[in-house]
């Protein structure tokens, strides 16, 4: 089905309203909401002898060039005999979000925010969240500190977890730092512009490669999954381009990888319950071994991270052009992440993907409700007060919170299908490069590599494999559906 008029931003913006409402997420914030925020007067800072004054510190924060909504920073010390300590930040949003409050109420519905590329539907209001909870550069806020000492092996000595007032020295992005570091453009400016800072994001950098080569010893799983984004000119969606996980990336991900391991065995270590993020040893592990198989590699007969994460590699640099889609198959194989109530003593049921076994979500209190819970668990272990969610009320949260990212993911695939069938509704007829991606009794699946997306191939094509190269022939598209339709080019 084709329309006979050209779509825009606005467009998209409606199909991913509707996909919220749709999915059971509140795209708009109640007018109680609105009015608490209205109340709210300032960043909410607080001074005591529990809180420390660490503004002076080099602190940056490393995100995509539109993030507006900060949670955490980052600094690091290098000490005698080549040991670093990483500072991570992360933002205190319960100085203003106070749990039972309407903001939080919200908050609790949706449980985290959705990234759409014409709306993003944030889980805190924008003055809160881009602001006044946002580690701003430039502003002074209140955060969690969590304070981690590596050897120089990058083994963990230590860490602590306090309260303190941070400054945000550089608000930097990841494609210009990942440029700067990889030797292809010059310092970010606002980098430049704090002395020291270049040595600063060398140490991370050195820091977080060597996290990141000792989780993938221990089998640490690395994929690469097909997640395109539509860029815009003002209203219109001019490309849609594939999202590149570079250092800069890497260097934050293995911060918070680190620090949410940190924040998970605090919690356990002084006797109280946790609100754990698993991922659990795949059931479909058999499968996992077919899939292998059929690629001539051989898997171990029970769940091994280690083996796996070796045959993907090898098949990454195998076959990079097809890895995406078999990331994607292992991804649905191993089975989705989870929210779950751990207790002091109780044997951790891990993140399999991650090779961890203590793991939970601490590092995003803005844009993710379980980050909000966790600090809410930490302050009050901090203060020596009574944990302010019981057993009980945790186990509900974790089903609720797991079942609203589930809708959430949903909502964002939903509107990057539309995204797609956007940028090639003007380009009917023409001809595209392709693969095979996936092949059911609903069907068979291509993906065209320029722009990247995804549709399905009609007529006869069930003599095609999966992985089969091929050229195919746009037909139609439905945007307010995310449909695309390819033909064989005979």
């Amino acid at each position: 089905m084709n329309t006979n008029r050209t779509h825009s931003r606005s467009d998209l913006a409606a199909i991913a309203t509707h996909a919220m409402a749709e999915r059971g997420l509140q795209p708009e914030f109640p007018t109680a909401v609105l009015q608490q925020v209205g109340g709210i007067t300032g960043p909410g800072l607080e001074t005591g002898p529990a809180i420390r004054d660490l503004t002076a510190l080099l602190w940056c924060s490393i995100d995509n060039d539109d993030s507006r909504d900060l949670d955490q920073l980052s600094v690091c010390e290098v000490l005698a005999g080549g040991a670093v300590k990483i500072f991570v930040a992360v933002a205190d949003v319960d100085t203003l979000v106070k749990k039972g409050t309407p903001i939080d109420n919200h908050a609790m519905l949706n449980t985290t925010s959705v990234y759409t590329g014409a709306r993003i539907f944030a889980m805190l209001p924008e003055r809160l969240s881009t602001d006044l909870t946002s580690l701003n550069a430039g502003q002074d806020r209140m955060a969690l500190v969590i304070e981690m000492v590596f050897n120089p092996d990058a083994s963990l000595a230590g860490s602590s977890v306090y309260r303190a007032r941070v400054h945000n020295k550089a608000k930097l992005a990841y494609d210009a730092v990942a440029a700067w570091l990889e030797g292809g453009g010059a310092l970010p400016a606002a980098a430049a512009a704090v002395p020291g800072m270049d040595t600063q994001l060398r140490t991370q950098d050195s820091v977080a490669q060597q996290l990141r080569a000792r989780r993938r010893a221990q089998g640490a799983l690395e994929f690469e999954i097909f997640q395109p984004r539509a860029v815009f000119d003002g209203e219109q969606v001019v490309d849609i381009r594939e999202q590149e996980h570079n250092r800069a990336r890497q260097l934050i991900e293995e911060f918070m990888i680190a620090t949410n391991g940190c924040t998970a065995r605090f919690l356990t270590s002084n006797g109280r319950v946790s609100l754990r993020r698993v991922v659990r040893s795949p059931e479909r592990w058999q499968r996992i071994v077919e899939v292998a198989l059929d690629k001539g590699e051989t898997l171990p007969p029970e769940p091994d991270a280690l083996a796996l994460e070796n045959f993907l590699a090898k098949q990454r640099a195998a076959d990079p052009l097809r890895f995406p889609d078999l990331s994607l198959v292992i991804v649905k194989l191993m089975g989705a992440g989870e929210y779950v109530v751990e207790t002091p003593g109780a044997t951790p049921i891990g993140h399999f993907g991650l090779a961890t076994r203590d793991y939970m979500h601490s590092t995003a209190p803005n844009r993710r409700f379980p980050d909000l819970i966790t600090e809410r668990l930490l302050k009050a272990l901090l203060a020596d007060a009574p944990a302010p969610y019981s057993t009980a009320e945790l186990g509900a949260l974790a089903t609720h919170c797991t079942q609203q990212e589930d809708n959430a993911k949903k909502v964002e695939r939903q509107v990057r299908k539309s995204e797609a069938a956007l940028v090639l509704e003007s380009r009917i007829g023409q001809r595209f490069d392709g693969l095979i991606t996936g092949s059911s009794n609903k069907g068979v699946w291509v993906r065209i590599f320029s722009p990247p997306a995804e549709g399905k191939l009609v007529g006869n094509a069930s003599s095609f494999k999966v992985g089969q190269k091929l050229r195919v022939r746009l037909t139609s598209i439905n945007v307010e559906r995310g449909f695309i339709d390819f033909v064989l080019d005979q």
